[in-house]
């Protein structure tokens, strides 16, 4: 278990360039996201961006830390909040936060990028939670596997029309509840 990373210090400006790819990543999805277009946004040219970041494989990382910081707070406060049900409490958060995130999700979870852009520490804090709630690495991993492949398979409509979703998830969490 690690303890929560220190987020990046952005600047102002910054902060600006990622919220901006953040609206365009959740409204038009990652292939939207260039330079250009978050410099017209932004109002200046695409040069003066790189004055403030490497690149888009930057920018990537930072969208990406974004997700993990947000989606980590969710989980530790989920599980904190409800001693007596931690398992069920983590993956109704996990769904909620990937299901009003899509696009922030995919790129944190469903992209390749190189892992060593990112925070050291981060990806292990934000998945300390799975581990919490089953004390164990190998149902901590499935447990995600399993909330990951379900939120996907959700957000994909990929599972039968009639499928009772809350119905699914709170089976998942009975596997590994026993409850």
């Amino acid at each position: 278990m690690t303890d929560r990373p220190e987020p990046r210090m952005l600047t102002a400006r910054q902060r600006d360039i990622v919220r901006t790819a953040q609206a365009v990543l959740e409204s038009d999805g990652w292939d939207a996201v260039s330079m250009r277009g978050i410099a017209g946004k932004l109002s200046i040219k695409a040069p003066s961006l790189y004055k403030h970041l490497a690149g888009r494989a930057e920018l990537c990382a930072w969208l990406v830390e974004d997700a993990l910081f947000e989606m980590g707070d969710a989980l530790y406060e989920a599980i904190d909040s409800d001693p007596d049900a931690p398992v069920e409490a983590l993956l109704r958060t996990y769904r909620e936060q990937a299901l009003a995130h899509p696009e922030r999700y995919r790129l944190a979870t469903g992209r390749e990028f190189n892992r060593a852009d990112l925070l050291p520490g981060l990806e292990e804090w934000a998945g300390t939670p799975f581990w919490l709630v089953t004390r164990d690495e190998h149902r901590a991993q499935a447990l995600f596997a399993m909330a990951h492949g379900l939120v996907t398979m959700e957000m994909d409509l990929r599972l039968p029309e009639e499928s009772d979703l809350d119905e699914t998830w709170r089976a998942g969490g009975q596997a590994f509840t026993g409850r």
